[in-house]
């Protein structure tokens, strides 16, 4: 009976360690920005054309930002016409952040 509750014991610990466990840039893309940004990152959502967001496959878009300036988008979100909140800040973590900017990158056109 103590090994079962050693085990049960472990067993949740490391339950409770998998779920504390910082999402890769991938899966956060797809949980938070895929939505308006697309899959692909090509903004061809409704909420993309109506945003008039950059397509992020373009090498000029890829090329014409820093990490730098990306993290603080990602960060602070982006405000339109009239200071309209166009994309929500995010509480990410700097790690986090960078993860998500690494996936962006992938999506470069070569």
């Amino acid at each position: 009976m103590r090994t079962f509750y050693s085990t049960m014991m472990v067993a949740l610990l490391l339950a409770g360690l998998a779920g504390n466990a910082r999402a890769d840039g991938a899966e956060m893309y797809r949980t938070r920005c895929a939505s308006c940004h697309g899959k692909d990152g090509t903004a061809d959502t409704t909420m993309g054309r109506k945003l008039n967001m950059r397509n992020l496959t373009d090498p000029k878009v890829q090329t014409g930002s820093s990490d730098k300036q990306w993290t603080r988008i990602i960060v602070d979100g982006v405000r339109g016409a009239g200071g309209k909140n166009v994309m929500p800040a995010t509480k990410a973590t700097a790690e986090e952040v960078k993860d998500v900017i690494k996936f962006i990158r992938t999506f470069k056109k070569k």
